[in-house]
């Protein structure tokens, strides 16, 4: 069913060091509005969907998502890789570097866990699809909050294009809904 192309969606060739930033962008695999949880949420969510219109666009999304994880993943190893044992305990990463060295490890900005209460799946394809919506607007809202917070013009350019996905996303959901609601009412 899947087909690995060894070729992330936009080359990511960071050059700077910058583990406060490393510290925030984690949070897009980890956090309640992050990569992770969008690739299982919409995984689960098409087993549901009254339609193969409706199971392949959640697919393909929730496969997308998988690809953002790969990309948040090389970001966060590309902003910390030659970082020193002092320089990750001034950037406040030292409780992370305790467990997970710098290894890849799905945690928001705050250090907490990814855990699957940040998503639900239930046998109602509108509400399924209301918040899938509601989940790509909540993560072009992180990724806009990132980019604020960007210095560097090589990673702003990743955070534009991942926070371009999540309108695009959002708009398939949006056509989907509308097209079950003309269909079911």
């Amino acid at each position: 069913m899947y087909k690995y192309v060894k070729k992330l969606n936009y080359p990511i060739n960071l050059d700077k060091k910058d583990l406060k930033m490393a510290k925030l962008v984690i949070t897009q695999l980890g956090g309640a509005n992050g990569e992770l949880g969008a690739a299982l949420r919409y995984f689960s969510q098409k087993f549901t969907m009254p339609d193969e219109r409706g199971k392949a666009l959640l697919n393909d999304i929730a496969c997308e998502e998988l690809g953002h994880c790969e990309m948040i993943a090389t970001i966060f190893r590309q902003l910390t890789k030659d970082a020193t044992l002092e320089e990750l305990k001034n950037a406040g990463l030292d409780s992370y570097y305790t467990e997970h060295n710098k290894g890849i490890y799905p945690i928001n900005a705050s250090g907490v866990a990814f855990t699957a209460d940040y998503f639900a799946s239930v046998n109602d394809v509108f509400a399924n699809l209301s918040e899938d919506m509601a989940a790509e607007q909540k993560a072009r809202v992180t990724y806009e909050n990132l980019i604020d917070l960007c210095t560097d013009d090589k990673l702003r350019g990743v955070l534009l294009f991942l926070r371009q996905r999540e309108i695009v996303h959002f708009n398939r959901f949006k056509e989907l809904y509308d097209f079950y609601k003309k269909k079911y009412n």
